[in-house]
Parts: C-alpha cells; sequence; structure tokens
C-alpha cells in the first residue's frame, strides 16, 4: 500500500470514527437509556420544579415589598452577580474537583439558605433586605454549582448521547415550567409566599438522593485537572484559538444579559400592561414553559448544531420579543411568548450543545465556566438597565429593549463569521495553488 492510500485511509478511518462519536443513537430520547441519567434526570426534575416556584414566589415577593422593577431588577443582580466575580475560578475548581462532591455540597447549602427564608417569610418578618441577602447567598452558591452540573452531563452519558441530554434536561426545565409556576401561584394565593420557599428547600432532597445512588462504575469521569496557574488563562486561550465557540458564547451572552430578562418584563406586562396578577404572572411562565420545552425536543432530535442555526435562531427570537412588546391584546402576547419559549430553547440547547462537543474534555470544565459567565454574568448589569427603562418608560419599552440586543448581536456574530470565511476562502485557494504547483514541479 502506498503512504498517499495509507494517509487516505487513515484520514477516512478518523472521519468515520469522529461520524460515529457525534452521532445522536435512537433519536431525542438516546440518554434515558443509560440508567445513570435516568436517576440524575429524575432528582433534576424535582429540583427544577422547586427552582421555578422559587423564581416565582421571589419575584413576586420583592415587588409586592417595594412596588419597583427596579427592586426586581436588583435582586436578580445580587443573584446573578457572583457569576460574573467567581464564575471563571468556579469553572477551574469543576475541572479540578470531582463533579459529584461540588454538586451535593451546593445542593445542602441551597436547603439550609431557602429554609431559613422560608422561616422569617412565614413569620412575617420579612424585608426587602432579606430578600437581597438571600439572592446574593443563593448567587454565591449558583456560581459553583453551575459550570460542575454542565461538565457533569458529560459524565453521565457518552459523548455521542451527549446533545441528547443536554437537550432533554432542557426539556425537563421547561417541563417543571409547567408545575412550577402553577404550584406557586397557588401557594401565594392560599397559604403565601413563605410557604413556596419551604416547599423548594424540601425540593432539594431530589437532587441529592440521586446523586448518592449513582454508581462510580457507571460514570465517565474525567482526569481531574492538577491545581496551577495560568489554568484560566489556558481556557481563554483556547477560546481565543476557536473563534466559533468564542462568538457563540459572545451570542448567548448578550442573549442572557438583555433577551431572558422575563422577570422584569413580564412582571411588569401583567400588572400594568394587562391589569393582572400573580396568577396572570404564572399563566405567563406557563405559556413560556410550553413552548420552550417543545423547542427543547426538537433541538434534541436534529443533527450536530451549526452556528449557522444558532445564529438564525437567535435572531428570531428576539424578533418574537419585540413583537410580543407590541401585542395589542392577551390572546397575541400569549400566542407570542410560546412561539418565544420555542425559538429560545431550540437556540439555547443548540449553542449548549456545540460548545461542550467541541471543546477538549479536559477544558470543559473552565469553558463552560466561561460560557455560563456570559449567559449569566451579564445580569447584573443587564437586569438593573432593563429594570429602569421598564420602570421610567414602561413594560412594553421593556420588553422591545429585552428584543432589540439579540437580533443586534446577531447580526454582528453573522458579520464576524462572514468575514472570518472570507479571510479563509483566499488563504485555502493559494495553499491549494501551491499544492499543485509542488505536484507538478515534481
Amino acid at each position: 500500500m502506498s503512504k498517499d492510500t495509507r494517509t487516505k485511509t487513515t484520514r477516512k478511518a478518523l472521519f468515520v470514527t469522529t461520524a460515529e462519536t457525534v452521532r445522536q443513537p435512537g433519536g431525542a430520547f438516546a440518554a434515558l437509556s443509560s440508567r445513570s441519567y435516568r436517576i440524575y434526570l429524575g432528582g433534576q426534575s424535582l429540583a427544577n420544579a422547586g427552582s421555578w416556584m422559587q423564581s416565582i414566589a421571589q419575584d413576586w415577593l420583592i415587588f409586592s415589598l417595594t412596588h419597583s422593577s427596579t427592586a426586581v431588577g436588583v435582586t436578580i443582580a445580587l443573584q446573578f452577580g457572583p457569576m460574573l466575580l467567581l464564575g471563571l475560578h468556579a469553572g477551574a475548581v469543576a475541572d479540578r474537583l470531582p463533579k459529584r462532591r461540588i454538586l451535593l455540597t451546593t445542593q445542602t447549602l441551597n436547603a439550609v439558605a431557602t429554609g431559613a427564608l422560608a422561616a422569617i417569610t412565614i413569620a412575617g418578618a420579612v424585608r426587602a433586605a432579606d430578600v437581597y441577602v438571600f439572592a446574593l447567598l443563593s448567587g454565591v452558591i449558583f456560581a459553583f454549582d453551575v459550570p460542575a452540573r454542565q461538565a457533569f452531563v458529560t459524565e453521565v452519558v457518552p459523548e455521542g448521547r451527549l446533545r441528547a441530554a443536554i437537550s432533554l434536561n432542557a426539556a425537563v426545565f421547561q417541563a417543571t415550567r409547567l408545575i412550577g409556576p402553577a404550584i406557586a401561584s397557588l401557594l401565594i394565593v392560599t397559604a403565601g409566599t413563605g410557604w413556596v420557599f419551604a416547599v423548594n428547600a424540601a425540593c432539594y432532597l431530589g437532587p441529592t438522593i440521586g446523586l448518592l445512588l449513582l454508581r462510580p462504575s457507571d460514570l465517565l469521569p474525567v482526569k481531574a485537572v492538577s491545581r496551577a496557574p495560568g489554568a484560566v488563562r489556558e481556557a481563554v486561550g483556547y477560546l481565543r484559538r476557536r473563534p466559533d465557540v468564542l462568538w457563540t458564547i459572545f451570542l448567548v451572552g448578550m442573549l442572557g444579559t438583555f433577551g431572558l430578562n422575563f422577570p422584569i418584563v413580564l412582571t411588569a406586562m401583567a400588572k400594568s400592561a394587562f391589569g393582572g396578577n400573580a396568577s396572570t404572572y404564572g399563566l405567563f411562565n406557563i405559556v413560556l414553559g410550553l413552548g420552550s420545552a417543545a423547542g427543547a425536543v426538537l433541538a434534541g432530535a436534529g443533527s450536530r448544531p451549526k452556528t449557522r442555526a444558532i445564529v438564525v435562531s437567535a435572531a428570531l427570537f428576539g424578533v418574537l420579543e419585540g413583537a410580543a412588546a407590541l401585542a395589542p391584546d392577551m390572546a397575541a402576547f400569549l400566542s407570542l411568548l410560546a412561539a418565544m419559549g420555542f425559538v429560545n430553547l431550540i437556540c439555547q440547547a443548540m449553542a449548549n450543545s456545540f460548545v461542550q462537543l467541541a471543546v477538549d474534555p479536559e477544558l470543559r470544565g473552565r469553558v463552560m465556566g466561561l460560557y455560563m459567565l456570559a449567559f449569566i454574568g451579564g445580569s447584573p448589569f443587564g437586569a438593573p438597565a432593563i429594570g429602569a427603562i421598564t420602570s421610567h418608560y414602561g413594560a412594553r419599552a421593556g420588553m422591545l429593549v429585552c428584543g432589540a440586543v439579540p437580533v443586534i448581536a446577531a447580526c454582528v456574530m453573522a458579520a464576524a463569521m462572514a468575514r472570518k470565511d472570507g479571510r479563509r476562502t483566499p488563504a485555502a485557494i493559494r495553499a491549494g495553488v501551491s499544492s499543485a504547483g509542488a505536484v507538478a514541479g515534481r
């Protein structure tokens, strides 16, 4: 066999191996064939339902105490601000320590903090300052929980089923969005906001038990990275060499910072635009969750995501949100909310799986820390800004700005990727000409 033939055969084998690695066997529900993933997903389902309940209760509690959209924005900023300060370090910790141990610690701390807020709220002693402190503490826990949780999925399922697992996680997360707000709205009206926090504290038992039930022999742990200076700098340098991943993280950051400020704009739309109450806000979240769950399942059934599809879906989400801001009545608003949820979750599932499949396993914790830093860490800037716009110019104006930013960001990413491809094409042509010349000269 000639050298050229061996080279072509090797390249073909590598291509086949890579294709097999990323193929999604069994479609959107392939990950459910794994016992470990079924246990993990069951625990997360309970935790997600509690988190949605708490989100509704926290937003409504601070709004009821202050009657201010700006205060809702400040609460969100305090909750997600620690990600901005600790996200990079937390990603490095996720690469260095066992991820299951990190998650068990964060679940325990979350239960304690939520139980404390439940106690003072039920006692009738809660103040706005207490909600702010709780938001800050939960934000610190969240900063360490998220990169470990994102990277831990790759230890529960094989890489070939990663996208299906990510999409199912998103689908369950959004399905619990249908249950959580409904229960929260009912409890707020009948028992009081404090009991919502109490139920959520109990819900943290779900993921804790699930993590303890996982057999170490069934997991696929990534080799731990030793503690060394420059670990975060290594991840940043990696992203500079991968502009497709870097621009995807940029787009996700703009979407999270401005486009997804639902607690601010939907509370204001419920109360001021449609004259509703906590039940109306819960209805908005339920409709948004219905569309999101459908979008997440569809995303898991697709092929390996492309950056072009991510850009288009982000732009479409922005257009739909802008249209919802101008909706003349409740029926049109609810229809657009469902469409927003559908497109948003397709975009998020594609972006998340694209980044996780693109990066090297030993860098995944740090890169996902950067990913979540961009997605959530911008909230301390975006949430108060959207809150201020909503307070001064109205709910519709705030929601319109939320939709405009993702459209602009998608256009910027599309232009940057087109410019990169334009530079690559002449280089490829020159390389081809040089190769042809070398062959001709032999």
